[in-house]
């Protein structure tokens, strides 16, 4: 094997779906909330690729020191890179680490060192490839290398795998933050580089009932583009988390003038939105404050650092709650017990005797 194999492998791809998919042919596995990587090892040269196939070793070069010190000396992984802060994954923390200075890069890799989660294995430590073998093959090969070489690691992770779904639903429920949903992938098929024919996603749906403390306008005609939403904090301030744009032409221009009879500042009273976006224009300045008195239901993936990390869906307007009802606790807690499907028997061990010790004082 040689690294220009990289060429030859994209990660599998999958297909998003409304419900796990049942059935023996069916293997489950946590979605974790990171960076999907390929990594390839091959004698002293290690490679990292995005799922664009980008180079990614720069941004990780602990994941990259990692890979060199394994005993084998050729291999392929399929996995997740992730950033573990307070016993949760912190998406904010891995997005910076894209910098261009690798000094940067270099001082966050040692304050908020980032994991590698593998659930595949496309070449073996002998430099074998697996690709062509079905899924039961390669898991049961890539466990016996877990056991054999990762085990005690903390940078290089086994992602768990299942055929009982009761068990996935279960990290589902437990594994609020850490986890972006299920993976299901199909256990009699081969490895489908780049192609979503044997890999599905199920999604967590979330929702929140958000204030709209101000809008801004469409870029080229004066009708709301896009609603900007807030949830109040323990100290009664209003923060700005995000904004909905995604309504049709015909209700925003309905809304406008609804909207614009509640125009008074302050609109939000904590943190307010930033400067000017590509929903302002040169007439209306950056944003409008409103009145809060109006709520709408939106759809969300994540919420990181006091914001929802994409624009959000909107569902409905709220007429039968009350501002003072969106507050940011009912946005979901960053759930900490997916990251203990990630301990290694080393660790279980450990955690097991912590608890005996604590049980007999």
């Amino acid at each position: 094997m040689s690294l220009p194999l990289k060429t030859t492998y994209a990660p599998m791809e999958a297909r998003s779906v409304d419900e796990i998919p049942t059935g023996r042919e069916w293997q489950y596995e946590p979605k974790w909330d990171g960076f999907r990587c390929l990594a390839f090892r091959d004698g002293a040269r290690v490679d990292l690729r995005s799922k664009a196939g980008k180079p990614l070793g720069r941004y990780f070069p602990e994941i990259v020191a990692a890979l060199s010190s394994l005993k084998s000396k050729k291999l392929v992984l399929d996995g997740e890179l992730a950033i573990p802060i307070a016993r949760k994954l912190d998406f904010d923390q891995l997005l910076q680490r894209i910098h261009p200075a690798e000094s940067r890069v270099k001082k966050l890799s040692a304050e908020f060192p980032a994991v590698l989660i593998v659930f595949d294995l496309l070449v073996d430590g002998r430099g074998k490839s697996l690709a062509d073998r079905p899924l039961t093959v390669r898991r049961k090969a890539l466990e016996e290398f877990a056991r054999s070489q990762l085990d005690g690691w903390a940078s290089i992770r086994l992602s768990p795998a299942t055929l009982d779904l009761s068990v996935a639903r279960g990290w589902f429920r437990a594994g609020r933050g850490s986890l972006d949903g299920i993976i299901a992938k199909r256990i009699d098929v081969p490895y489908a580089s780049g192609e979503r024919t044997a890999m599905i996603k199920f999604k967590r749906v979330r929702t929140a009932d958000c204030v709209v403390g101000g809008f801004r306008y469409a870029s080229k005609e004066r009708i709301v583009g896009s609603l900007l939403l807030g949830l109040y904090d323990d100290d009664g301030r209003l923060n700005h988390v995000g904004f909905t744009s995604n309504q049709s032409v015909e209700e925003r221009t309905k809304r406008t003038p609804k909207l614009e009879k509640l125009v008074r500042p302050p609109g939000f009273t904590g943190d307010a939105p930033g400067g000017p976006s590509r929903w302002s224009t040169e007439r209306t300045g950056e944003w409008e404050p409103l009145v809060p008195k109006l709520v709408v239901e939106v759809e969300y993936d994540h919420f990181t650092g006091g914001r929802f990390r994409h624009g959000t869906t909107f569902q409905r307007w709220r007429p039968d709650k009350s501002p003072k009802q969106c507050t940011d606790d009912q946005i979901e807690t960053e759930g900490i017990s997916a990251l203990r499907l990630l301990e290694s028997p080393a660790d279980q061990t450990r955690r097991a005797r912590k608890r005996a010790r604590a049980g007999r004082e």
